[in-house]
């Protein structure tokens, strides 16, 4: 076998006249598409080589290639390799490049397509994110959280039997919440376990079941509304945060906009992420949010500030790509949308430069709202540019206007004003 080092086009032996020879083109041509460098690219190229040599031994048929294969491939082959040749014997690498591998195969049609699980649990709570998503709005994020949650109710009281919804009794509602509440650190959070559990209940009861009794089993924990203060990135620090912002590399004048958006904004990770070329009126100066957390278009005003700095990555940072986000990946695989946690550790990178001890991309949603009070607008504007449904959200900021809580202040009993 050759050395896996060698120039990642020229062919490695086990994939020329190996089982998977006939599907080598399409998978380097998948990885040249998405712009893999030659490094990763050969890592790669030889993972599958060592796979290839593996499933030759075995005699699989690449027919029969799948996720359980490979994790066979990857638990029981890898701890005790003794294949030839200078394969590749990283996981993570071979798990990744297997991964890229069944997509092709799959593309290709020589693999079926995975097979879901149809239990009665599975088939449950599929009917259950439709009804969320269509009825209730909620956002994607809301609806994983609370499906993972009802999943883990439903599988500890049914398994994989028909769910009978009405022999749930109260008393297992709270050994669930009881058990489930192992899972958090402070019991405040707990109330997405209840939040989750009344939402399904809810839904249970839209289709004619009795659901009374179990909606009421659960409380929520204590937490008093408004009892702390929403914290900010002081004035001082946000001079230093926006003097740290770099038009350097692609990356830096990347990191430089998100900032900005957030910032300027006041947009929340996911709607950083969404972005596209299109929200953006450069001559009306407005920036359009769609799919948002309340499931809204709005049209907000584009700071001076945040449209140079969109406008410098775009001219001088952002990588030639087909895609119509404003923020993609720089790295493989390209072509590709950031995503909300890549936000939020931009942000997170961001304050390190600047040597600020933050690490919460929120954070600047908060300091937008207390710069926007401070300046003398009102809640409902507050609330506004937020995008708040209720201005109740908005309240926590009222904690935070010194200049208004001044002229409300009552003079301490006793004193002389």
């Amino acid at each position: 076998m050759k050395d896996a080092r060698q120039h990642p086009f020229e062919l490695i032996d086990w994939l020329s006249g190996g089982p998977l020879a006939a599907h080598v083109d399409a998978f380097k041509h998948y990885l040249t598409e998405r712009g893999y460098a030659k490094n990763s690219f050969a890592h790669c190229v030889s993972s599958v080589a060592h796979f290839a040599q593996w499933i030759h031994r075995r005699h699989i048929d690449v027919r029969r290639i799948d996720e359980s294969i490979v994790a066979e491939f990857l638990g029981e082959h890898l701890p005790s390799c003794r294949c030839s040749g200078a394969v590749q014997r990283h996981r993570t690498s071979l798990s990744a490049a297997l991964g890229h591998l069944l997509v092709v195969l799959r593309a290709r049609g020589v693999i079926a397509a995975p097979v879901v699980s149809r239990t009665p649990v599975n088939e449950e709570l599929g009917r259950y994110a439709e009804y969320m998503s269509c009825v209730r709005g909620l956002a994607c994020a809301t609806q994983t959280m609370a499906l993972s949650i009802v999943r883990r109710f439903l599988i500890s009281r049914f398994g994989d039997y028909e769910i009978d919804i009405t022999t749930i009794h109260p008393e297992q509602v709270r050994y669930f919440f009881a058990q489930e509440a192992k899972r958090y650190s402070k019991p405040v959070n707990t109330g997405s376990v209840v939040a989750a559990l009344r939402g399904y209940f809810r839904y249970r009861a839209s289709l004619g079941d009795a659901m009374h009794g179990l909606i009421g089993a659960l409380s929520y924990p204590a937490n008093w509304q408004l009892a702390s203060l929403p914290k900010t990135v002081t004035p001082e620090d946000v001079e230093k945060l926006v003097k740290s912002l770099s038009q350097g590399n692609g990356s830096e004048r990347r990191s430089a906009a998100i900032v900005r958006c957030a910032l300027d904004l006041g947009l929340r990770s996911g709607e950083v992420a969404r972005l596209g070329l299109d929200d953006i009126d450069w001559q009306a100066g407005t920036i359009t949010l769609r799919h948002t957390k309340g499931r809204r278009e709005d049209v907000l005003p584009l700071p001076v500030t945040t449209g140079a700095a969109i406008a410098a990555y775009l001219k001088d940072g952002r990588p030639k790509t087909r895609n119509r986000a404003v923020f993609v990946r720089h790295v493989a695989p390209r072509d590709q949308p950031v995503g909300p946690d890549m936000v939020r550790k931009t942000i997170k990178q961001a304050y390190a430069r600047a040597g600020l001890p933050y690490t919460r991309s929120h954070l600047l949603r908060h300091t937008m709202a207390n710069r926007l009070l401070a300046g003398g607008s009102s809640l409902k504007e507050v609330a506004d540019v937020l995008r708040h449904r209720s201005l109740n959200t908005t309240l926590i900021y009222a904690k935070l206007d010194s200049r208004t809580l001044v002229e409300v202040a009552l003079p301490w009993p006793g004193s002389a004003s």
